[in-house]
């Protein structure tokens, strides 16, 4: 039978030679290296190089050891929100309003000889046109086919007529493809086919409702925002989600969600640090849906219904205090001027007992004559 010698912490023998060698301690732990003891009291001049492996420092439980700092993590931005890389504005094709009455004209003047030409035109207008009395073929193929092409033609002249107004644009689809974008004035003829949207253009503002958000304390706040923006892309916006407006109004509450909005009272510089963030915010994430936000600005912060009395009495109380330490530095101030002026002047000789009576006396009657004049 073998038996396995164990290590243990006996009697130590002296560094300069003994009658037996000394044992080497050792200090082990699942969580650091482990180190001879006799090398952290060693008085020999000579070095010994011990093997490290790698350490592992953590907390364990129960020792009541800190764990090491660690550098805070850089949270990551959002995602930003990104569209069909296709999906871009465009030009359409569209021709001059001309053509299309052209055409149209066309369309009906072909109906109208084709009924001259079947027999079926009217006496009374083949007298004002001035056009000769005709055999009457009657309406065989060949009338009805005529009588087809000219409609169609007045059809698509006369319905594909349309007014360009200046800030609208028209969005133009066929079978759900996107087929350009329409931003000309004037009188012009598209394609009746095409489905037409209407999309406003022009720089618009929007001032929302009371919006919930908090200042810089988490106090709950609600705050009343207005937005400058304009359409930029109309692809885009139209297409790329269901309601731009709709859209840009959830924009905003998100970013009301994200960054502490000034209560009133703040200064100008914190209000416009307020409006840049959530500026900022409101563009990264509305730009990709081809919305220009040009400024979201909260025009009016009120404390929330539920919070509004207590930071009333809170501001009262604040400003009260405010107002009595001014008060008091403006008496401090007078005294110690007037004792340091009598004082200076040869006018008194005072010791320190008879100064701390004249401070005294002096600090009431300038609080007395302080709260008569406030009153």
């Amino acid at each position: 039978m073998t038996t396995t010698a164990s290590h243990t912490p006996e009697s130590e023998g002296t560094s300069d030679g003994g009658t037996a060698p000394r044992p080497a301690r050792l200090i082990q732990n699942e969580a650091t290296t482990e180190i001879p003891v006799h090398l952290l009291f060693r008085d020999g001049p000579d070095p010994v190089s011990v093997p490290l492996r790698p350490m592992v420092v953590a907390r364990r439980q129960g020792t009541g050891e800190q764990p090491r700092l660690r550098r805070p993590v850089q949270p990551k931005p959002p995602p930003v929100p990104e569209v069909d890389p296709d999906l871009v504005e465009r030009p359409a094709r569209v021709l001059p309003g001309a053509a299309g009455v052209l055409a149209g004209a066309c369309g009906a003047a072909g109906g109208l000889a084709t009924s001259w030409w079947a027999g079926v035109l009217p006496p009374l207008a083949v007298d004002a046109l001035g056009l000769p009395v005709s055999a009457g073929a009657g309406l065989g193929p060949a009338q009805w086919a005529a009588y087809t092409g000219a409609g169609a033609l007045g059809l698509f002249g006369f319905g594909g007529l349309a007014r360009g107004r200046t800030g609208r644009a028209w969005v133009l689809g066929l079978f759900g493809r996107y087929r350009g974008t329409v931003r000309r004035t004037g009188l012009l003829w598209v394609n009746p086919l095409l489905l037409r949207r209407r999309v406003d253009v022009r720089l618009r503002h929007w001032r929302s409702d009371q919006m919930p958000a908090a200042d810089g304390n988490g106090v709950a706040v609600r705050a009343v925002v207005l937005v400058v923006w304009r359409v930029r892309d109309t692809a885009r916006a139209t297409l790329a989600v269901e309601d731009h407006e709709t859209y840009l109004r959830e924009c905003v509450e998100a970013a009301l969600a994200r960054v502490p909005v000034e209560t009133p009272g703040a200064t100008r510089g914190s209000v416009e640090a307020t409006a840049d963030t959530l500026t900022q915010l409101v563009v990264r994430d509305a730009g990709a849906v081809g919305l220009e936000v040009f400024s979201v600005r909260p025009v009016r912060v009120e404390y929330a219904p539920e919070v509004a009395a207590a930071m009333h009495r809170r501001s009262i109380a604040a400003l009260d205090a405010q107002h009595r330490a001014t008060v008091l530095t403006s008496v401090v101030d007078s005294v110690e001027d007037t004792v340091t002026r009598l004082t200076l002047r040869g006018l008194v000789e005072l010791d320190d007992y008879e100064r701390k009576a004249l401070v005294k006396d002096l600090t009431v009657a300038f609080c007395v004559g302080r709260g008569e004049t406030a009153g």
